[in-house]
């Protein structure tokens, strides 16, 4: 048990310094992000008199525009370095996200909240480049299973810190909170300067044209992807609750303490349910046992109704253990996938449509629950868990598609291998993501 901690905690340790600086910016980030998520909707309502309906609509008008970004922020990354693009967009957000405290009626709510929502989605694509491009591709999926139990934490730190503007239904601390989200976005983004400055590889033959949008199998993934995401996220924060409210005899109560262990599961041991993902095959297998599990939990959280109280906690309980199961392998095999995937020159704009898709999935699924769950009950469940299941299981076959598909590397030519075989292997390197000054972390 004991040697069981201590591996456990050693996970919990940064694995390079390219990491730790990262870990930093991302808790920064992302308790910013908390205090969006806490206060943004009401303060527009409340302090700036935005109608609930403008709200929502403008909530929609900026998931889409940030949707219609992804790609081409990705392109930008590719072309002008993936560290400078996430500088840049992030104190973009950050210069933005301060001027909430400013804007005043519907159109100035529409005009900051899209300039955010674009800013975030151009920054998480450069983030995703800058992964693949600062760090070896074994160490690529350790250290998003790293961030993303760093994300947990600072997202959950936010919210609760968020929360006590909430209490106080003050505007004054509205806009401090928002001031102090756009003062960390900034300060997040400028985090990233340390980190060695990147560049995209050189292209292989053929390469040169290529789009993500061109590339067929690359996209048919992303779309199964997006087929998993209706069963993360959303899933246990939208449909789950109005679940317990409305179709089971659970205390509404409970629902905070299967948050609690979500958010637990997550913090201490992605890193370890990442494991063995870091490749095309493993992040495959990875994804359909995510759809297996997934399916799995939305039968156990079906059964929860018409039953006796305890037993739909009980219930409850166990589908959100298997739910979070499901959810961390899926991250781990997206990662792979996304990764492994891209071409060498074109990380960002294949990590742009990655996002693309997961946004499409987190952006359907609190509608597509609402009528296929919670209007339908059992069989709605039923339904939404044969369809994350068959997401799950085609996903293998259709890797091994995008895998056959990849272009050689550009050593592959005869003449050129023999030339290397005969060196020192100083260009053994060709044609991988290269950073142009050492890393000064």
């Amino acid at each position: 048990m004991a040697l069981s901690v201590s591996s456990l905690l050693r996970e919990l340790r940064p694995p390079s310094p390219v990491v730790r600086v990262l870990a930093v910016s991302n808790f920064a980030r992302t308790i910013a992000n908390g205090f969006l998520l806490s206060v943004t909707v009401l303060y527009f309502m409340r302090a700036v008199g935005v109608s609930a309906g403008h709200v929502g609509l403008g909530m929609t008008v900026a998931a889409v525009l940030a949707m219609l970004v992804s790609i081409p922020a990705g392109q930008l990354s590719d072309r002008f370095g993936s560290r400078t693009t996430s500088v840049v967009f992030g104190c973009a957000q950050g210069a933005v996200v301060c001027a909430y405290a400013l804007a005043g009626g519907f159109s100035g709510f529409l005009v900051v909240v899209a300039l955010a929502a674009m800013a975030d989605a151009g920054g998480a694509a450069a983030r995703g480049a800058l992964i693949a491009e600062a760090l070896p591709p074994a160490e690529r999926v350790p250290a998003r299973a790293y961030l993303q139990s760093v994300i947990n934490v600072g997202l959950s730190l936010g919210t609760l810190l968020g929360g006590t503007a909430l209490a106080a239904d003050s505007a004054g601390l509205y806009r401090l909170l928002l001031v102090a989200a756009g003062v960390l976005f900034i300060a997040a983004g400028l985090m990233c300067l340390p980190l060695p400055r990147t560049r995209a590889a050189e292209a292989a033959p053929g390469e040169e044209r290529r789009h993500v949008l061109r590339d067929t199998p690359f996209v048919v993934v992303a779309a199964l992807n997006a087929v998993l995401v209706l069963g993360t996220d959303a899933l246990l924060t939208v449909a789950l609750p109005l679940w317990i409210a409305e179709r089971t005899d659970a205390p509404v109560s409970l629902f905070a303490a299967l948050i609690f262990i979500n958010t637990a599961m997550c913090v201490l041991f992605q890193v370890r349910m990442s494991k063995g993902s870091e490749d095309v095959a493993g992040g495959a297998r990875a994804m359909r046992r995510s759809g297996i599990l997934l399916a799995v939990c939305c039968a156990c959280f079906a059964l929860s109704a018409g039953q006796p109280g305890w037993v739909a906690a009980i219930c409850l309980v166990v589908g959100a253990v298997v739910h979070v199961c499901g959810e961390m392998l899926h991250s781990a095999g997206s990662w792979a996938l996304s990764y492994e995937l891209s071409p060498a020159n074109a990380h960002g704009q294949y990590q742009g449509m990655f996002n693309l898709a997961q946004r499409v999935g987190g952006a359907v699924t609190p509608a597509l629950t609402a009528v296929v769950i919670i209007g339908w009950g059992l069989p709605g469940w039923l339904l939404f868990g044969a369809v994350l299941l068959a997401g799950g299981l085609a996903t293998p076959a259709v890797a091994r598609w995008a895998q056959n598909t990849r272009l050689p590397e550009p050593a592959a030519d005869p003449a050129a291998v023999t030339a290397e075989a005969r060196s020192t292997g100083q260009g053994q390197g060709a044609g991988k993501e290269q950073s142009t000054e050492p890393a000064a972390v």
